[in-house]
């Protein structure tokens, strides 16, 4: 069964500065978010999401086919991403997945353990190992005014917007705190989802 679902914006006749391909895990919640740079920066670059389904090591896989689809089509990436979770996937899996990236010079922001960590970053420095029902308790009293967090919203976007330098400080210090050598697997708390929302900023400029 093909889980694959595509969040593309088609513009016949329109030239597009940058394509690039975003490979996410989940279906729903990452792709949302992402597809929200897509809809106020359209005229500055093409974004083609791909929400599948897939979990770590099997999503970077299916995204080198991708990106060996595209070549034999005669197209090529500005930039490629993979977006995952550490969840409770083993090490072996999720650095597994970040090395295969990484050879196949796939950009990856993943995080330990889940995206939702990303969004907690906006409001504060967040130290603790979690689980992602943690995290998403957390949003809910975060989001209350909002009607709490559902991971199928697709506003999420907009009402963190304002506070996107905050996060982006937040997740790079969390990082920046792990000794070098560090594996993915043992950076708990960490996300490198920043490092995807900067380069999608960079190309407003």
């Amino acid at each position: 069964m093909n889980y694959r679902k595509r969040y593309q914006r088609h513009s016949s006749g329109r030239d597009f500065r940058k394509t690039i391909l975003i490979v996410c895990e989940g279906e729903k919640t990452e792709p949302y978010y992402f597809q929200a740079f897509d809809t106020y920066n359209k005229d500055k670059y093409y974004l083609k999401i791909e929400g599948l389904g897939y979990n770590t090591l099997s999503l970077v896989k299916e995204t080198v086919s991708l990106i060996r689809e595209a070549k034999s089509l005669r197209q090529e990436y500005e930039q490629v991403w993979c977006v995952f979770d550490k969840d409770l996937f083993s090490d072996a899996d999720f650095n597994g997945a970040v090395d295969l990236a990484n050879a196949n010079k796939i950009q990856c922001a993943y995080s330990n353990e889940s995206f939702e960590l990303w969004f907690i970053l906006h409001f504060e420095y967040w130290q603790s190992a979690s689980t992602r029902d943690a995290y998403c308790a957390k949003l809910d009293e975060l989001l209350a005014s909002y009607g709490g967090y559902s991971k199928t919203s697709d506003e999420i976007y907009a009402i963190l917007k304002g506070k996107q330098e905050i996060a982006i400080g937040n997740a790079r210090k969390l990082l920046q705190d792990y000794d070098v050598g560090v594996t993915p697997s043992k950076q708990n708390p960490a996300t490198t989802v920043f490092l995807l929302v900067e380069a999608l900023n960079n190309l407003r400029a």
